[in-house]
């Protein structure tokens, strides 16, 4: 039985703890709004880029479309994939959940997977697992801009254009809202033309023409994907940290209530014996 020393000095550490996770869970909050608008302003022009250049690899009467190497269809001998994950933990089973998803998704592939890390919680577990780990991309802070990707978007078309990847995968955390966050695994390359309806098939003449177009819009396409799959996974990961913490706050504070219950009847029961002891010696001392 631990003594009221004992229960008072675990009383103060569990309230530093509350208080701490409490900071946190506001650092969190205030971060997450942040990311959440950035997500949000992306989306649209992530989705829209998709569907123009769905749409204009679909159209009829370009032979030049199928020489664009991003859009080449070749047997698949090694996939790649982007694993983004959080630098930090505290953040409940955000990164746990991302990286057995991308552990099912290695052990479905039939070829080998070659493995392109942002963050150190994906790094530590693709490494401790022996994955065949390229690239590691750490510290991409908690407000990137397009420019801190572009390094990485590079390396994933160059590998695919040079010929030693033959399909790229984008792994990431997906913002669905501050309570839930799904671990997906998207197809990024090659690039999948749109299926066009009978009246959305219309030739169209493009200046200068259309592999030029598509040249200078792939890429683009490519470094918007990498770039906004790494803003919905900044905001996954503060969504959950305000979620974690404010649990561990509630659990410190119910913690508390029941070793301060215990201390006072602990306090309680050396006070009665005390007193009998007092009153068992009173009526002897009468006696």
């Amino acid at each position: 039985m631990p003594s009221v020393r004992d229960l008072r000095l675990r009383i103060r550490s569990v309230g530093n703890t509350s208080k701490v996770t409490n900071a946190m869970s506001l650092i969190a909050a205030s971060k997450m709004r942040r990311a959440q608008i950035a997500v949000t302003q992306g989306r649209p022009y992530a989705e829209k880029i998709q569907e123009v250049i769905g749409h204009l690899a679909a159209q009829p009467g370009e032979d030049g479309n199928a020489a664009h190497p991003l859009l080449q269809v070749r047997p698949v001998q090694r996939v790649g994939i982007l694993v983004i994950s959080p630098d930090r933990g505290l953040c409940g089973g955000l990164h746990g959940n991302l990286n057995r998803r991308v552990a099912q998704f290695i052990l479905d592939q039939s070829a080998p997977a070659r493995v392109i890390a942002v963050g150190r919680k994906g790094r530590d577990f693709m490494v401790r697992y022996g994955q065949d780990v390229q690239a590691v991309f750490t510290d991409m802070g908690e407000r990137p801009v397009l420019a801190d990707t572009t390094p990485i978007s590079h390396l994933l078309i160059d590998g695919y254009t040079e010929g030693e990847l033959d399909e790229v995968y984008l792994a990431y955390t997906k913002y669905v809202s501050t309570m839930s966050q799904t671990a997906v695994v998207e197809k990024l390359l090659p690039i999948k033309p749109g299926e066009l309806t009978a009246g959305e098939r219309v030739g169209y003449i493009y200046e200068p023409d259309n592999l030029m177009v598509l040249g200078s819009l792939l890429p683009r396409f490519v470094e918007m994907e990498v770039y906004h799959a790494l803003l919905e996974s900044i905001a996954s990961e503060q969504s959950a940290r305000m979620v974690a913490m404010r649990a561990a706050t509630d659990n410190a504070n119910e913690l508390l209530d029941d070793l301060t219950l215990v201390m006072n009847k602990l306090r309680q029961d050396s006070i009665t014996n005390e007193l009998l002891d007092l009153v068992g010696g009173q009526i002897a001392l009468e006696s």
